[in-house]
């Protein structure tokens, strides 16, 4: 497991309610900061958005870029901002989770896969969601599979 593709520095807790716009540049500028891709990626983020929302149920909200964006990813890296006010993603979807995703090659597919599982159970959501622990929130993902 690669966990440079997930670590305490892609963690952002406690974050104050903001736009869906700004939650999705949010999550892109950590991955730019964290050296996963170039700032073009995000603008290829909120163009999915557009196309088509990010929100995958249970509170979450995983945004990533376009196909044609692929090209500004330097490595795999996947951040999350925990917002406890939530974010509206629209049609009356609300993200305390928003997980930003930038995938290379297949480096990120194993914690994603995780993530996905994590996701799936409201209580495990909800754990991410209360947690005011970055290693936590790790360790609640690593092992989201083992029960």
């Amino acid at each position: 497991m690669n966990l440079t593709v997930l670590n305490e520095e892609n963690i952002a807790l406690n974050v104050e309610t903001e736009t869906k716009t700004k939650a999705i540049e949010r999550v892109g500028n950590l991955l730019v900061q964290n050296g996963y891709v170039e700032k073009d990626y995000i603008e290829g983020m909120k163009k999915r958005e557009a196309d088509i929302t990010t929100y995958i149920g249970n509170g979450v909200a995983i945004p990533h870029g376009m196909n044609q964006y692929i090209k500004y990813i330097k490595n795999s890296g996947i951040v999350i901002a925990q917002y406890p006010e939530g974010v509206d993603f629209g049609e009356g979807n609300t993200a305390y989770l928003v997980i930003g995703i930038a995938g290379k090659n297949d480096d990120h597919m194993a914690i994603l896969s995780k993530i996905a599982i994590a996701c799936q159970d409201e209580k495990s959501v909800q754990k991410l969601i209360d947690s005011k622990d970055k290693e936590e929130i790790i360790k609640l993902i690593m092992d989201s599979d083992s029960e």
